[in-house]
Formats: C-alpha cells, structure tokens, sequence
C-alpha cells in the first residue's frame, strides 16, 4: 500500500505488547467487539490467528469477514498491518 493510516504507522513501530485488537488496523470499536465476544480480545491472538493460516492474504481475509462482518477494506488493512508487523519482527 502507498499510504497507510497513522493507526497502521503506530502499530508496526513497535513490539506488539499487550494492545488491544482495536489497535489493529481496519479493526474499530465494533468490529472490536465482535472479536472480543469470540475470544480474540487482543492484537497479538488475531496475530496467532494470522499465523495459523500462514500469513495467507485470502484465508484471512475470508476468516476476519466470517469472524467479525469486516468488509474487504477493513478486512484488507488489518492483514497488511499484521504482515507489515511480522516482516518486521519476526
């Protein structure tokens, strides 16, 4: 992506620590919820998900839609953060 949000920016700067989902980006309060509800209360176990089905740009963009209604948007920069994250830190 040519441009990425502030939110984004802020996110892969940093080791993940204990943030919250909603600090994902793409991933606002009500999608935050939602993944809350199912167990996925923090950034770092949607990255375990991530992990899961390996990095996979389409498995986890269907999952993130299934798991909490994200639109292709939401559910697209949520996965570039996450994959811009892990080339960084792992």
């Amino acid at each position: 992506m040519s441009s990425t949000s502030q939110k984004h920016r802020d996110f892969v700067a940093e080791p993940m620590g204990d943030k919250p989902v909603t600090a994902l980006s793409g991933i606002g309060e009500v999608l935050g919820k939602k993944l809350e509800e199912q167990g996925f209360d923090k950034a770092y176990v949607v990255l375990g998900q991530f992990l899961i089905l390996r990095k996979d740009d389409d498995l986890f963009i269907d999952w993130l839609k299934d798991a909490c209604g994200a639109n292709s948007k939401q559910a697209l920069l949520c996965y570039s953060c996450l994959k811009e994250w892990c080339d960084a830190f792992l």
